[in-house]
């Protein structure tokens, strides 16, 4: 998954600031810690939204230093991204997977919204037709 480190230090106004190493525009803040954990999650896919639209890469998790906290991203992000990923890698342009899907430009967008709720099973679709598949895998909690 994506497990994105993040770095919590104490803000001078008692708040908690967070920042990300792999994604130096993520800075966000919470009043506390899990607070700042939450808030975390939406800044980085606020951050990564903004590198899908600009069409730019996405960097994978980096591995977290001993003790340092991480925060992991929704599942129906990671796959979003992965679809995203894949479209790069292979050279797709969004309009090259609307007509491999039979679909509209805007239901290929929704696919690519990280904010978005697309349904799994479209998603499912989007990756095979960029020769992928999901795998999904249960862990025990941590």
């Amino acid at each position: 998954m994506f497990n994105y480190p993040i770095v919590l230090a104490p803000d001078d106004n008692d708040t908690v600031l967070v920042t990300c190493p792999d994604l130096p525009e993520v800075v966000t803040f919470g009043d506390d810690e899990a607070e700042a954990l939450v808030r975390a999650v939406d800044a980085i896919e606020t951050a990564l939204i903004g590198r899908i639209s600009d069409k730019q890469d996405i960097p994978l998790p980096s591995r977290p230093a001993k003790g340092q906290a991480t925060v992991q991203l929704p599942p129906m992000s990671v796959a979003k991204i992965g679809l995203y990923q894949a479209m790069r890698a292979q050279g797709i342009k969004k309009a090259d997977l609307a007509r491999s899907l039979g679909v509209h430009m805007p239901q290929v967008d929704r696919l690519l919204d990280l904010r978005h709720a697309s349904k799994l099973e479209q998603i499912e679709a989007a990756l095979r037709a960029v020769g992928k598949v999901l795998a999904v895998e249960i862990k025990d909690a941590a």
